[in-house]
């Protein structure tokens, strides 16, 4: 066991302070517990994943993962290489959501865009199916596993260093540290990219490693204890959520670059609590909310949107669009972006009772600026702008309109 394993295995005792009801000065003490998990910088031992074929040229594997209850642990991943390269490459580690895996179709998808990537597996499971298994536990379980996530939070009062959060976070820095040593990949372009509930954990790691040149949460965030009806009730009376894992204690030493990526209908990140999220944030950041994006694996990695943005930052170290200015005047909405890409088209996008609508704006070019404007239609309780740019979506940051009061 390294140095930094042993560091937190003695860490681990202060774990039985878990009690969801503690004291401020063992919330403290926990939150330090977290914030050390940055110290797993060496790279974990790395097992062959037997009886697992490859697929192509992408490789099935374990690594150590932190000891739980007591017991060793591994993590399964897939690890793929792009096919065509040049000196050493750019990475990204990729973290699923609920029900999902270590896909190596995810892996395929970066490697394609010449990303090395690797894809773990963060409930102590395989890539192979149950059979007749209902969503959600139709992976397998491996015979060295760490702990299985238990609703939302649900086990807060275990022990720190035995609670699933810990672990999959753990599990996201450890596989960072194997990334980025391999020989063929630049250890200073290595991204993280998370889908729903892999982009909590991606909202939460990139606030403890820093070593991240750049963050991609997919739909998740933090805020969730004031996000859809599912997470408000699994968590307002649980404290260590909001003293220990909220997200939003951990974005603002977030320098790297961030990219928010959602859809505005998301059923359980609002886009009022990705906004508090991004806004937490001081790094750059881009916002991309695509008027038709689903919830989903698939529909999370199918745009184009954040392999273009990690391109941009590993390529030139910024997002390749930033929004300088937002103003609304009597309800004419405009806003400005600093842009490396041509924009094509603008689009009001707006909420008005229950659902979201859309209306063409009017767009104007200047060298590297453009300018949206619109008319936000009356009854208006939200909107953005979204910009077309070759197939990609830029977005503004929401803003959000009181409603007049009525008339006695």
């Amino acid at each position: 066991m390294n140095r930094r394993f042993a560091l937190l295995a003695a860490l681990s005792a202060l774990s039985a302070l878990a009690d969801p009801a503690a004291p401020a000065a063992d919330f403290a003490r926990l939150r330090a517990q977290v914030a050390a998990l940055a110290d797993l910088t060496s790279p974990p031992a790395v097992h062959a994943a037997a009886g697992v074929a490859p697929a192509g040229a992408l490789q099935p594997l374990f690594f150590d993962g932190l000891p739980y209850q007591g017991k060793p642990t591994r993590v399964f991943a897939w690890l793929g290489l792009p096919p065509a390269r040049s000196g050493k490459v750019p990475g990204v580690v990729l973290v699923h959501g609920g029900g999902g895996t270590a896909f190596k179709e995810w892996v395929q998808k970066w490697n394609e865009q010449g990303f090395a990537a690797i894809s773990l597996a963060v409930e102590g499971q395989t890539d192979e199916r149950i059979p007749g298994a209902p969503p959600g536990a139709q992976w397998q379980r491996h015979a060295a596993p760490g702990p299985a996530r238990t609703g939302t939070y649900g086990d807060s009062s275990a022990p720190l260093a035995d609670q699933w959060m810990y672990h999959a976070v753990a599990d996201v820095v450890l596989a960072h540290s194997l990334l980025r040593s391999r020989p063929e990949v630049d250890a200073t372009r290595v991204g993280v990219c998370g889908i729903s509930w892999g982009g909590v954990i991606t909202a939460t790691v990139v606030g403890i490693d820093p070593r991240f040149a750049f963050g991609i949460p997919i739909y998740g965030c933090g805020g969730l204890d004031r996000a859809a009806d599912h997470y408000v009730r699994a968590l307002r009376d649980n404290p260590l959520y909001r003293e220990v894992w909220e997200p939003l204690l951990r974005l603002p030493r977030a320098t790297m670059p961030l990219l928010w990526l959602t859809g505005p209908r998301d059923a359980h990140f609002p886009l009022d609590v990705q906004q508090a999220s991004y806004r937490a944030a001081p790094g750059p950041r881009m916002v991309s909310v695509p008027f038709d994006m689903k919830h989903g694996h698939p529909p999370g990695w199918n745009p184009p949107d954040s392999y273009a943005f990690a391109k941009s930052v590993v390529e030139t170290g910024r997002p390749w669009a930033r929004e300088l200015s937002q103003e609304n005047r009597a309800g004419s909405a405009r806003v400005t972006f600093a842009v490396t890409r041509e924009v094509s088209a603008a689009t009001l996008v707006f909420k008005r009772a229950a659902d979201w609508e859309k209306l063409p704006a009017q767009l104007e070019t200047a060298s590297d600026r453009v300018i949206a404007t619109g008319l936000v239609p009356l009854g208006t309780t939200a909107y953005y702008f979204n910009l077309a740019a070759g197939g990609l979506t830029l977005s503004s940051e929401l803003q959000t309109l009181a409603l007049p009061s009525p008339t006695p």
